[in-house]
């Protein structure tokens, strides 16, 4: 835009005087009057001072990979969930398969693009070794020697890294383990008891709370099932306390009923409680650090907890997406190669993974990325294709069907069924899409069909494709691109979101700077779907062939925005962790405008 060189209030002031007229009612013509003399010269105007230049609307974004590091174990999440600890500029990322924490050296890392960035491996590690056991204060304030089993997730506030570790008995009472990372090796410091199956945690951005989801799953037979809880554990002047208070959900184990009718969904055996079934996945605080909201993945539900209180607050259901409408068609099968298609009587539950929160006009507001989630155990399942439910008349009716298009389709058993055993309603995992919610719990975006739309554009035949092998389709009946991974970051003054599909293994960049009007920016991956492998992981170790090397980034678990004032080559950075694949891939970010 062109500086402008007129003054704006001269403008306006000659504009209102010559389109002023005072007209009053005619009368008879006076007398003319003697000629008025001359006025003197007004002083000369001065031009005003030039404009600012406008900001030219984002339309695209350039990932640019520059740096990689690979672990080279596959399909056995080696590259799991990735922070970065800005003091000594190192990248953490939890290798699940060597159960111990990757420190990546990445204070060299320059300015320049990878010449593969495929098979690249330019990071290396001076890895952390966890403890094999560690001593707890327990609830009687007794020391108590716990075993360690797998480390689930990692934040960093400051000097301190935590490292969220379940027990070696996966129903039992886990760990948080606080480092302090101020003297370069991590050095342990403290070791506090939480809830089984601690599975995410993170720290408050003042630094004086670490929460710590407890996701509580059952084994796989049901004989045992934990309950689901969030620990709250206050840190002051850079110490832990020795024992972190326990939010539970038990007090809602007689409002299972209530909660159903609001949406909350339920799936287990008959004899679950609420609070076993309730299973917190990830957390997100509120930019006022006063509310935290806690994902119920499962039960496509936020439990919100006040800090102050360390108290649960609410249970917010999501409710559920209608793929009746047009934009939000989706490819229901894995038979039909490209095929997005309405289904009246058909929804998606959005249980998301990821959540993060950012400030909009002093407002919190919500991103979550909705991967959807089924309880399919060997005790209990709710998992099935709709050719395998007993649909009623009237949805039939609606329905367009056949066994190979929407009889593929993986839906639950635990909604949608009348008094007679019939299904009136079929609700499907995950709704393929990010959405934002205000601080009510009340959804104001959600991008449709975006992913699927733009997938099916780009690959062809070849979207919605595993992460395990390059087959088209064939996750089209399950939950398609499976958004998992979620980062937001601020970039020139606007606010990004960039959403990772598990399975696609891309990444989808949204303009969110107005969370009522976000705006599709780029889409990105890493990965060669010309590649030809497979990878079998339902061995263990996970059985490989092909050239799975030359694949790239598969199965994106987490995604870590660094911020330029703290990135090592002076530009935004992106970090992306890859379980299937088992590398961390660092992007430079370039907005184009």
């Amino acid at each position: 835009m062109k500086a402008l060189k007129v003054s704006l209030a001269a403008l306006l002031v000659t504009a209102a005087l010559s389109g002023c007229t005072l007209e009053g009612d005619d009368g008879a013509p006076g007398a003319t009057g003697p000629a008025g003399q001359t006025g003197a010269t007004g002083p000369s105007g001065t031009n005003g001072s030039n404009g600012s230049n406008g900001q030219n609307a984002p339309v695209g974004m350039q990932l640019q990979a520059v740096a990689r590091y690979v672990t080279g174990s596959y399909g056995a999440g080696a590259a799991e969930i990735t922070a970065f600890h800005a003091q000594s500029k190192r990248i953490f990322v939890v290798n699940g398969a060597a159960n111990r924490v990757e420190v990546l050296d990445a204070a060299s890392v320059k300015s320049q693009a990878l010449s593969d960035p495929l098979t690249a491996n330019t990071l290396t590690s001076q890895p952390l070794t966890l403890p094999a056991t560690v001593t707890v204060r327990n609830s009687a304030d007794q020391d108590e020697t716990v075993a360690l089993g797998f480390a689930n997730s990692i934040s960093i506030q400051g000097q301190l890294l935590a490292v969220a570790v379940e027990n070696k008995t996966r129903s039992e009472a886990g760990v948080a383990l606080i480092y302090d990372l101020s003297q370069g090796a991590p050095l342990l410091k403290q070791a506090i008891r939480v809830g089984a199956q601690p599975d995410m945690l993170t720290f408050s951005s003042d630094g004086k709370w670490l929460l710590v989801a407890n996701e509580g799953e059952p084994v796989a037979d049901y004989s045992v099932d934990p309950e689901g809880s969030v620990s709250l554990i206050s840190v002051s002047n850079g110490v832990a306390a020795t024992q972190a208070k326990t939010v539970s959900f038990s007090a809602l184990n007689g409002d299972k009923a209530a909660l159903a009718a609001k949406g909350v969904k339920f799936a287990g055996p008959a004899s679950t409680t609420v609070a076993q079934d309730l299973e917190p996945e990830y957390i997100a605080l509120s930019p006022d650090l006063k509310k935290a909201w806690v994902v119920l993945q499962e039960n496509n539900a936020i439990a919100v907890i006040d800090l102050a209180t360390a108290k649960l607050d609410k249970i917010l259901p999501l409710g559920f997406k209608d793929h009746s409408l047009a934009k939000n068609s989706l490819d229901v099968s894995n038979k039909d190669g490209v095929n997005l298609q309405t289904v009246p009587g058909l929804f998606g539950m959005y249980q998301p993974d990821t959540l993060q929160s950012f400030s909009w006009q002093g407002s919190a507001f919500y991103v979550s990325a909705n991967e959807g989630d089924a309880r399919d155990w060997a005790g209990f399942s709710e998992q099935k294709r709709v050719s395998a439910l007993k649909r009623s008349a009237a949805l039939s009716a609606r329905q367009p069907y056949s066994a190979d298009v929407l009889g593929r389709l993986n839906v639950t058993t635990a909604l949608g069924q009348n008094a007679s055993g019939e299904y009136d309603a079929l609700y499907a995992y995950g709704a393929r899409s990010f959405s934002i919610w205000d601080q009510n719990g009340q959804q104001v975006f959600d991008s449709g069909n975006d992913f699927e739309r733009i997938a099916s554009g780009v690959h062809g035949d070849k979207f919605n494709s595993n992460h395990l092998t390059v087959e088209g389709d064939n996750r089209s009946d399950d939950k398609g691109p499976e958004p998992e991974a979620l980062a937001l970051g601020q970039i020139n003054g606007r606010t990004y979101a960039f959403i990772g599909t598990e399975r696609m293994s891309g990444i989808y960049v949204y303009d969110i700077s107005n969370p009522y009007a976000p705006q599709f920016v780029d889409y990105s991956f890493n990965r060669d779907l010309n590649a030809v492998y497979n990878i079998n992981d339902d061995k263990l170790p996970a059985v490989v062939t092909g050239n799975v090397a030359q694949a790239g980034d598969l199965g994106p678990e987490s995604l870590s925005f660094i911020a330029p004032a703290n990135s090592p080559t002076g530009k935004p950075l992106l970090l992306m962790a890859n379980e299937v694949s088992g590398t961390l891939t660092v992007f430079e970010l370039t907005p184009k405008s």
